[in-house]
């Protein structure tokens, strides 16, 4: 991982492994009350519904709508960043616009003050948009190798929204909180509420371990179609979320055919790039390669609600950790002019002086470093090389870093 993909990303890939992390389902069944009226559901046959509505054949139904995504962790204030960043999810509120019409036709768009980021899958046809960057990616996707031919399946073209702004939705939060149901939770129905104008049902999934910092996770399901409509994480001795991702507007609709659109604007950039079965056997070793370094570097401490994310620093990464340190210019990165490219690293690395400045110096048994505390995630970087980040207690997450 190099300096400046560790500090863009980082973080808030901690942060969203923590707050998606090891959630579950116990034997609580409650009865749904209050207004408006739904029928009564248990919270085996809401779980139930809500894997069927995302995980059926035909996906999803059409609809489209803007999602409001708001962080209040209880940080400091951080500079405001012009460009898009992941480390500016961190506070504040942000939108995003969703259309779907089918498993290959969809379109996901973050627009921000000065610029808008776009993924439009339109049935053969992938573009990704960047207007900070002024650039218009088109992706190709290789076909012709089946399912367990040699242990991978071609992607397909709607697969691409899995790590990219789509991932950034209700509907793939709640994926990450029910695809973990397990023995640290209890999950039970809470009273109906409204979403977006729509009567929803409200599953609540609680940590069993006194160790985490969350409360609570609530998931509200659409009262006709079951599909997630607003996720909430509280934090304990909070009683408002500390973390939502809801629709403030939904349309259960095919969506104009002129949302799926996409011709690049004069003067943009065009770039192709093809990802698919026939990569070359030299990127796929590659890949490989990159994959095996990442699990050496990365170790969980713990189980369930309290596990511990440990990450050893390369030098780079360390040195960019520092008051002062700047990213590096990644080789890898989306290809976005330089100015652009370069204001949006000094976005980062003003972003992370601020966490940074706010960090306590700690020490104890395990050695030294530095921690950062909010509402629901404890961040440990230690003096010895190592990043610990998990929704757990400051206690626990130094004694994980005891943990050799």
């Amino acid at each position: 991982m190099r300096r400046g993909t560790f500090v863009r990303w980082g973080v808030p890939i901690a942060a969203a492994a923590v707050i998606g992390g090891a959630l579950g389902a116990g034997p609580v069944i409650a009865a749904v009350s209050g207004e408006p009226a739904l029928p009564e559901r248990t919270a085996q046959q809401l779980l139930a519904d809500a894997a069927a509505a995302s995980r059926g054949k035909d996906g999803p139904p059409a609809m489209s709508g803007t999602v409001q995504q708001t962080a209040s962790l209880g940080l400091p204030a951080l500079p405001q960043a012009g460009g898009e960043s992941p480390l500016t999810l961190l506070s504040g509120s942000h939108e995003i616009k969703v259309w779907y019409g089918a498993k290959d036709k969809l379109r996901v768009a973050m627009p921000t003050q000065m610029n808008e980021t776009d993924l439009i899958v339109n049935g053969g046809q992938t573009w990704y948009w960047d207007s900070a960057a002024n650039t218009a990616t088109r992706i190709k996707v290789e076909a012709g190798v089946k399912a367990g031919e040699d242990g991978r399946s071609a992607p397909r073209p709607h697969d691409l929204a899995a790590s990219t702004l789509a991932a950034m939705t209700p509907q793939a939060m709640a994926e990450q909180v029910l695809a973990r149901a397990g023995e640290y939770s209890v999950i039970s129905v809470a009273n109906t509420d409204k979403v977006a104008g729509r009567p929803v049902y409200q599953l609540v999934v609680a940590p069993k371990d006194a160790a985490s910092l969350v409360k609570e996770v609530r998931l509200s399901l659409d009262g006709e179609t079951y599909v997630p409509l607003q996720v909430q994480v509280f934090a304990k001795g909070s009683a408002e979320p500390a973390f939502q991702l809801g629709f403030t507007q939904v349309t259960f609709s095919p969506p104009a055919e002129e949302n799926f659109t996409f011709t690049p604007p004069a003067g943009a950039k065009v770039k192709e790039t093809t990802l698919g079965a026939g990569e070359h056997a030299a990127e796929q070793e590659k890949a490989a390669e990159a994959r095996k370094a990442a699990a050496d570097r990365l170790k969980v401490v713990g189980d369930g609600w309290t596990s511990v994310a440990v990450l050893k620093l390369s030098e780079d990464d360390l040195k960019a950790l520092q008051p002062g340190g700047k990213p590096a210019q990644d080789a890898q990165d989306s290809g976005a002019p330089q100015d652009a490219k370069g204001a949006q690293d000094g976005d980062v690395a003003a972003i992370a002086d601020g966490l940074l400045k706010a960090a306590t110096p700690v020490s104890g048994t395990w050695g030294s470093g530095k921690l950062i505390t909010t509402k629901l995630v404890t961040v440990l970087i230690t003096d010895d090389g190592r990043l610990l980040a998990g929704a757990v207690t400051p206690e626990e997450i130094t004694k994980a870093a005891g943990v050799k």
